[in-house]
């Protein structure tokens, strides 16, 4: 399997190398490459600039991408074109060899829906579709085994997640260490005692590592995965020291993977996971490589940066486009998302509500049931949740040990919620807007998803019947008002069943003018299960 994923991604390579004159047709989002050969004495990474500006016919817009040496003699530029139409661009270098050099390229219509962005407190693709993102984590999956990897994309299809966060450094929890590291390693020894000590030239990158980490972004964009790209991790305690560079190799690190992925139309930028526990940066710095990231990024993709639990950064930053937030506590009940999502005017995903597992930890023991109703009691309250799970594979029997599980390296799901993703999306996806609570901080069950559709969702408790009663606020649509006629389904979000209930429901008011009642007194039957979810639909 590995031998067909290195010719694959040969393949890949060569294509993507070939002369402009063979690669002037891009389709809008995807990847333009050019390869230049040049050979110096110099440090390649550090002491030869490349840059490209690319200048559109029609509208004169134009970008300027940096390039990178990618090993043997060889610097690239890459480009995603913005627009259709015709693009030309012209090289700049210090480097008499790699200065001034024109081409064109002819941008033909998208194949895909597009960059992610944001509307509002929506994402959204390049072509104005609402995204709903309901994703999952995998740390380390790229520095695992082959099979592991092959194992992941499969898991991944099979479960229908479409974003997936993970890490560019390795961790130290996983005692399977990585064949290929992101910079030049010098020298490792082992002291008496048996640990590791590496000697890294931060000035010198491993281009063979980052065109594997290239293959895994593109694999997922063909599975529809949105990557969620995690820059910096604590997960080092200094085995690596990946963790304690110097703001110098930090700043030179990200101005090379950006140089590198900017043009990979799926990438989001997660700046850190659980930066407060990253010691040896501080909250200046932070912010001052989050800035760095944005503004060398010519097409400004998605930008977070994710705290440990309850620990929030300033997501109203105009560089950040959303907020990635591990905390659990607003997930308990529907209004809690719902008021991070009025203090953080932006996107809300919790991209960490704890792990369906069974971990020793505390984070991570919920089980399949509760993963559910976490993701659900998120999406009520106009938020997204991202699955996660840890479950513990022998190591002597050590509870603590992360290592096989998912969330460290990927490979089969374990737990009972991924199956149930698949049907989750397709309801999500299937409402005409993002869902919002309705009347919010006056009735903390009901959401809608436009003026025609209103969301209610029990949870874990099993009610046997529910009274109609709705609030006459729907949110930022029109009031609901009287003779208003709906049907009703009953989903089932754990069983995967959606059955619709007899008979036409009207409103009328009731309590003045705030609530709306059956005019008739109905209720509907409910099968006394927990996870329900009803869906009204005005007709």
């Amino acid at each position: 399997m590995g031998n067909i994923k290195t010719l694959a991604f040969i393949l890949l390579y060569i294509a993507t190398a070939l002369p402009i004159g063979a690669q002037d047709q891009i389709p809008q989002w995807e990847r333009f490459e050019r390869s230049f050969r040049f050979h110096t004495e110099k440090n390649p990474f550090t002491d030869v600039d490349l840059t490209a500006t690319f200048s559109h016919e029609a509208s004169g817009e134009t970008l300027t991408v940096d390039g990178f040496y990618d090993g043997e003699d060889t610097f690239k530029i890459r480009f995603m074109p913005t627009k259709e139409g015709k693009w030309s661009f012209t090289t700049h270098s210090s480097e008499r060899d790699l200065n001034g050099l024109e081409g064109a390229i002819t941008c033909t219509s998208p194949k895909c829906k597009g960059m992610m962005g944001t509307k509002g407190q929506d994402f959204v693709y390049a072509d104005g579709t609402r995204y709903n993102p309901v994703g999952t984590t995998s740390y380390a999956w790229i520095h695992s085994t082959n099979e592991r990897q092959e194992q992941t994309y499969q898991s991944l299809k099979e479960s229908g997640f479409n974003k997936l966060r993970f890490c560019v450094f390795p961790n130290n929890s996983v005692y399977e260490w990585p064949t290929c590291y992101p910079f030049k390693l010098l020298s490792k020894t082992t002291d008496t005692v048996g640990k590791d000590h590496y000697v890294w030239d931060y000035s010198r990158f491993e281009p063979a590592f980052f065109r594997h980490l290239e293959e895994c972004v593109d694999r997922l964009k063909m599975l529809h995965i949105e990557a969620d790209l995690i820059l910096f991790t604590p997960y080092d305690g200094g085995l690596w020291g990946f963790d304690r560079m110097t703001m110098e190799n930090n700043n030179r690190y990200l101005r090379y993977i950006v140089a590198r992925l900017a043009s990979f139309s799926n990438i989001w930028w997660s700046m850190a996971n659980e930066w407060d526990l990253c010691r040896a940066k501080t909250y200046d710095q932070w912010i001052e490589m989050s800035k760095l990231v944005a503004g060398k990024d010519p097409y400004h993709h998605l930008l977070s940066i994710h705290g440990g639990t309850a620990v929030y950064i300033d997501y109203n930053l105009p560089f950040y486009t959303h907020a990635s937030i591990q905390d659990q506590g607003p997930l308990y009940n529907f209004e809690g998302a719902a008021t991070v999502r009025n203090i953080i005017h932006k996107p809300v995903i919790f991209d960490e509500v704890c792990y369906e597992g069974d971990h020793a930890s505390r984070w991570a023991q919920l089980s399949g049931e509760e993963m559910l109703e976490r993701i659900w009691n998120g999406l009520m309250g106009g938020t997204y949740v991202t699955h996660g799970e840890c479950f513990v594979k022998d190591m002597h029997n050590d509870k603590n040990y992360t290592g096989y599980a998912y969330l460290a390296t990927g490979g089969k799901f374990e737990g009972t919620c991924p199956s149930r993703i698949p049907f989750t999306r397709r309801i999500i996806d299937s409402l005409p807007y993002s869902i919002r609570l309705a009347d919010q901080s006056w009735d903390p069950h009901t959401a809608c998803a436009g003026p025609d559709d209103y969301l209610i969702y029990f949870g874990s408790e099993k009610p046997k019947k529910w009274i109609f009663n709705l609030p006459a606020k729907c949110s930022r649509w029109p009031r609901l008002g009287e003779g208003a006629r709906f049907e009703i389904e009953i989903i089932d979000t754990w069983n995967m069943t959606i059955r619709k209930c007899p008979g036409i429901f009207e409103t009328k008011f009731s309590e003045g003018r705030y609530r709306l009642v059956e005019k008739n007194g109905k209720a509907v039957k409910l099968p006394g299960k927990p996870y329900i979810l009803l869906h009204l639909k005005k007709i």
